[in-house]
């Protein structure tokens, strides 16, 4: 049965030494035998996490893609055309879109070219491994392979973390500038601060033993995702007979975690979205249009063929031919309103994948940090808390090295070599703060200049202001920040409560607008009604809270305005908007939240506190006319709470929003986890074996 919707370039955006035997379920990939190079085991714990052990780290990489195909491999069967650039070929004409991208882009181009050169041997053969167990998983299950996209490649790999990148750090919305009617953006001839904006979110938090109860380190790794398809998070415990030994989160297709711990130490990852993006306004001669001046030069586009092939009427093959252009700066686009070249953070990277394993395998704070400063991952912050007791934060990004003076979150002048930047940043140089006076971090996806408490951050004068930070503060920074200074001595019991703490706060930015809609004057008793619920809200969104869906919906409408700029809609019109929508979903404007928003798939839901951009992120849709309910779509999924105690012992707390196994639905571990996830209940992970409750199915497999 299939379960996955068809994956739009949006959707794509809505990142292992003994071998354990037990009673728990053990599958064992016999590839052993002649001709074969790799052998793994995976021990499935009660809640069927995968415990994957590799003799190396290929052999485990070999397993890990194993694991991932009993648990999603639709998902991975249904994405990997669109990283290939053939997703119109299965899925019809809208996926032609991405497959001109894929190809504008370059990808395949630069992956031809540079992966035996820039990939070192060892990761080559890692990633040699991690293909091959996806397509022995697809010879041993045939009925599971829907799709002829068969042989995966380890170049797929690649290609999928160049395209993810991109869309978390918001390069989609500089192609729909682009594609807009009129031009966007003036052309720069000033120094200013540009201003960036941050979408959805994730949180990340380190407390310090001086900050701690009790002399403990902890760490709260909260990431949120979609919580279904291809960047939804998939839990593993990676295992080598080389030293790796960790656990956290991937996605499906992914051959690393992008979030983690191991004995040591453990990271969190927020979405950052500094101006990682420079379009050019090229100077075309208008004698030829595929000529355009740089300096004194001119100089000719690179012209491309890009055949995207169509399927017609969900049968009929068709191949269509488009032009793709290229400029010294990047690809280059052709609008009715000018020729502009596009230059983007990690063009041409190949290597995400080195570093993220890289990150994965460090031991020490030391070994963390150089796995860093590869900076091959374009964005996202990083939130790192060890056993020794140090706490860091890095707004980490392949920051353009650009020239001073320009306004670079505008359009720049396509004729100037000295602004066609070829570095990056080090590491060095971006907005960093390690084991801060205050002995907290907190990221959720905030300005990095306001990460901790007045003393504790990063000044922003000391940074590029070419960089364009962002500035922006989410009611989860004000919210998480305004706890964390309130407390000097935090439990692990606090740390938990600041994590689940549904509230939005008075200091919070869409707070003023809340306001503006209780205080109007009500021209009638439904009015009345609804601004009184609004006006006596505490808010919190916890589950018996009848004040919530009407103050949550005029929040929303807030905070769709301030990511998109534009202007605050009226505020009579929207307290209209929101009480027909909550009347629409309940019949009433006080329904209990648990009532309004429910956690779960199918026909199994359950009451969830939380809301947008809470620390208890939960973000809803009515998913069908008929329910009288709004089904959690995103926000909260795989988190974990870990805890290094003064006398040396680790702690860890997790729970995923589902459970294992991804698209079957008549897997015991397709909803397992879903009821203790809506109920704030957080399990012990099997990292440490003594967590590991037993079960007795053995079962083996191989390519044979």
């Amino acid at each position: 049965m299939r379960h996955l919707r068809r994956i739009d370039l949006q959707q794509l955006l809505s990142t292992l030494r003994g071998l354990i035997l037990s009673v728990c379920s053990l599958s064992v990939l016999l590839l052993g035998s002649p001709g074969h190079a790799w052998e793994a085991s995976i021990e499935r714990d009660a809640l069927g996490v995968p415990h994957i052990f590799g003799e190396t780290d290929a052999d485990m990489a070999f397993g890990l893609a194993w694991a991932q195909a009993e648990d999603g491999w639709e998902i991975l069967e249904e994405t990997l055309p669109y990283y290939r650039g053939t997703a119109a070929s299965f899925f019809g004409r809208e996926a032609a879109v991405t497959d001109y991208l894929i190809q504008w882009l370059g990808f395949w181009d630069v992956i031809e070219r540079d992966y035996d050169v820039l990939l070192k041997p060892a990761t080559r053969a890692y990633l040699d491994a991690f293909a091959a167990g996806f397509n022995a998983f697809a010879a041993q299950y045939p009925d599971r392979v829907s799709l002829d996209v068969l042989p995966v490649t380890p170049q797929d790999v690649i290609a999928a973390h160049m395209f993810r990148h991109l869309l978390f750090y918001g390069f989609d919305k500089t192609l729909t500038d682009l594609r807009a009617e009129t031009r966007r953006f003036d052309i720069s001839n000033a120094p200013a601060l540009p201003n960036s904006g941050i979408t959805l979110g994730s949180n990340a938090t380190a407390i310090a033993p001086s900050r701690s109860r009790d002399g403990s380190t902890m760490l709260m790794i909260n990431s949120h995702q979609p919580l279904t398809g291809p960047v939804s998070w998939y839990e593993a415990h990676l295992k080598s007979g080389e030293g790796l030994d960790v656990m956290g989160g991937l996605f499906i297709g992914a051959p690393a975690l992008g979030v983690g711990f191991n004995e040591h130490h453990g990271w969190g990852a927020t979405v950052n979205q500094p101006d990682l993006v420079d379009v050019y306004v090229l100077d075309i001669d208008p004698e030829d249009n595929n000529r355009y001046r740089v300096d004194d030069d001119w100089l000719e586009l690179e012209v491309l063929d890009i055949p995207i092939k169509v399927l017609l009427w969900g049968w009929l093959p068709w191949t269509v031919k488009e032009k793709g252009y290229r400029s010294i700066h990047g690809p280059v686009m052709k609008t009715d309103h000018g020729t502009y070249a596009v230059r983007y953070a990690g063009m041409d990277e190949i290597r995400q994948v080195e570093q993220w394993l890289a990150m994965s395998a460090a031991t020490s704070f030391t070994e963390w940090q150089a796995a860093i400063s590869l900076q091959h991952i374009a964005s996202f912050n990083f939130v790192y808390a060890n056993a020794d007791g140090d706490i860091h934060f890095i707004h980490n990004a392949m920051m353009p090295e650009r020239a001073a003076g320009w306004r670079w979150d505008q359009y720049l002048p396509g004729n100037r070599r000295d602004l066609i930047w070829q570095r990056y940043l080090p590491t060095a140089d971006l907005p960093s703060v390690t084991n801060p006076p205050s002995g907290y971090v907190h990221s959720a996806n905030q300005s990095p200049f306001r990460v901790s408490s007045t003393g504790s951050n990063p000044d922003q004068v000391n940074y590029p202001q070419e960089s364009g930070w962002p500035t922006r503060m989410t009611n989860r920074a004000v919210r998480g920040l305004e706890l964390l200074d309130a407390n000097p001595a935090i439990s692990f019991d606090d740390f938990n409560a600041i994590k689940h703490d549904n509230a939005y706060s008075p200091r919070y930015r869409g707070h003023a607008y809340l306001s503006l809609v209780a205080n109007l004057e009500a021209i009638d008793d439904d009015e009345a009604q609804a601004i009184a619920l609004i006006r006596e809200w505490d808010l919190h969104t916890d589950m018996a809270n009848r004040h919530a869906a009407l103050g949550v919906c005029v929040l929303l409408e807030e905070w769709q305005a301030e990511r998109t700029g534009d202007s605050l809609p009226d505020a009579r019109e929207t307290l209209h908007k929101c009480m027909s929508s909550v009347r629409d979903v309940s019949g009433r404007l006080d329904p209990e939240w648990g009532a309004v928003q429910r956690h779960g798939r199918g026909n199994r839901t359950w009451p969830a506190a939380g809301g947008p951009d809470t620390l208890r992120a939960m973000y809803a849709e009515q998913l069908d006319d008929e329910d009288d309910f709004m089904t959690v779509v995103a926000g909260d999924g795989l988190y974990y709470l870990i805890e290094w105690t003064a006398d040396g012992e680790q702690i860890i707390r997790g729970t995923h929003q589902y459970g294992s196994q991804m698209t079957d639905p008549t897997s015991p571990h397709y909803l397992d986890q879903a009821e203790a996830f809506a109920a704030e209940t957080m399990r012990s992970p099997g990292f440490h074996i003594k967590n590991r409750s037993a079960r007795s199915r053995l079962y083996q497999v191989s390519d044979r």
